[in-house]
C-alpha cells in the first residue's frame, strides 16, 4: 500500500477517498479536511475567540490541535463531571495536553457548580446519564463562553457521531431534531453563542491515527456511565454498512445537509432569560435549572416545581 501522494509507504487507508497516506501526508489530508468544513460551512472566521470544549479524548484534544496548527486562535474549556477515576484522568490528560502546548485552559467543575456530579444527578433525577451529562456540559459551554465574550463553541463531533445521531433521528423521527441537526448552530438568539463541529468530514478512525501519529495522548477507556448507550449500537450498523460499500455515512451525512434538510424546516422559537440562571430559553425557567432542582428536591425529600432556583 503506497502514499497517493508520493508513493512511499502508507500507514493510513482512506477507503471512502479510494486513497492512502504516509504520515506527513495524511496529516496534511486532516488539516485540509477540516480547513475545508470550517470554509464550506462558514464555521469560524480569523479574528473569532474560539472555545473548544474538551474532554480529554481523542476528539477533542484533535480538534484543538488542528485549530491550533491551521492558525485559529483557540483556548480550551474542560467539564470535570464527577465520574471518579474516569474523570480525574481526562481532566490530567487534557491539562498535560495544554501545558505542552501553552494553550489557555479553562475548568469548570459539574460538582462545584450543582453540589455533585453527574452520576448523583441522573440517579436523582432518573435520568439517562448521557442525557443529563449532555444536558449539563451545553448549558455549561454556552455560560461559560457567553460570560467571558467567546464568539464560538467548537466540539469534537465527527463523521460517525453526526451519522450516528441522524440515524437515530431518523429511526424515532425526530423532526425537530433533524430540522435543527447541522454542523453550525449559528447565534440566532441572543445569549446563544454560536456552536460548530470542524472535524465533520473526518471518520472516527481517522481522527484517532491523526491523534496516535501526533503524539497525543489521550483518555482512551470510554465514559463508564455510556455503557448501553443507544448511539454505539448506531456507530455499530454504519460501521457494517461503511465497510461493504465505503463513503456510505459521508453520503448519509452530507446528503442530507445538502438535500434533506430543507424538507425539514426549523420552527421559529421565542426565548427569553431563564429566571434562575439568566440562560436563553423557550420557558420562564431552563432545563438545567430545572433538573439540578429536581435532584435537590429529591435529595431533601421534597416536590420539585419548575419555580424554585439552584
Amino acid at each position: 500500500m503506497k502514499c497517493v501522494k508520493c508513493r512511499g509507504p502508507a500507514v493510513v487507508e482512506v477507503s471512502r477517498h479510494h486513497a492512502a497516506f504516509c504520515r506527513d501526508h495524511f496529516v496534511e489530508h486532516v488539516l485540509r479536511q477540516v480547513q475545508r468544513a470550517i470554509e464550506d460551512e462558514g464555521m469560524l472566521a480569523p479574528d473569532d475567540r474560539i472555545l473548544v470544549a474538551v474532554s480529554g479524548g481523542k476528539d477533542s484534544l484533535a480538534l484543538w490541535d488542528i485549530l491550533h496548527r491551521l492558525g485559529y486562535r483557540p483556548d480550551g474549556l474542560h467539564v470535570q463531571l464527577g465520574i471518579g477515576a474516569y474523570s480525574e484522568e481526562s481532566a490530567a490528560r487534557t491539562r498535560a495536553f495544554a501545558g505542552e502546548r501553552g494553550l489557555t485552559l479553562h475548568v469548570v467543575s459539574v460538582a462545584e457548580e450543582i453540589g455533585f456530579g453527574i452520576g448523583e444527578l441522573a440517579r436523582r433525577t432518573r435520568r439517562i446519564p448521557c442525557s443529563a451529562c449532555g444536558m449539563t456540559k451545553r448549558h455549561l459551554f454556552n455560560r461559560f463562553a457567553r460570560e467571558h465574550g467567546y464568539t464560538v463553541v467548537a466540539t469534537g463531533h465527527n463523521l460517525d457521531d453526526e451519522a450516528a445521531t441522524l440515524l437515530g433521528n431518523v429511526l424515532h423521527w425526530q423532526l425537530d431534531y433533524m430540522a435543527r441537526q447541522s454542523a453550525v448552530m449559528p447565534a440566532t438568539e441572543e445569549g446563544l453563542v454560536k456552536k460548530v463541529k470542524p472535524l465533520v468530514r473526518l471518520a472516527e478512525r481517522e481522527v484517532a491515527a491523526y491523534a496516535v501519529l501526533q503524539g497525543i495522548d489521550y483518555e482512551v477507556d470510554e465514559c463508564p456511565m455510556a455503557a448501553g448507550a443507544t448511539s454505539h449500537l448506531y456507530k455499530e450498523v454504519l460501521n457494517r454498512l461503511e465497510h461493504v460499500a465505503p463513503g456510505t455515512k459521508q453520503q448519509f451525512v452530507f446528503g442530507f445537509y445538502e438535500r434533506g434538510r430543507r424538507h425539514f424546516p426549523k420552527e421559529p422559537v421565542r426565548l427569553q432569560a431563564c429566571r434562575v440562571c439568566g440562560e436563553p430559553t423557550p420557558g420562564e425557567v431552563c432545563a438545567f435549572c430545572r433538573l439540578t432542582e429536581r435532584a435537590r428536591a429529591a435529595a431533601s425529600g421534597r416536590s420539585a416545581s419548575s419555580g424554585n432556583g439552584r
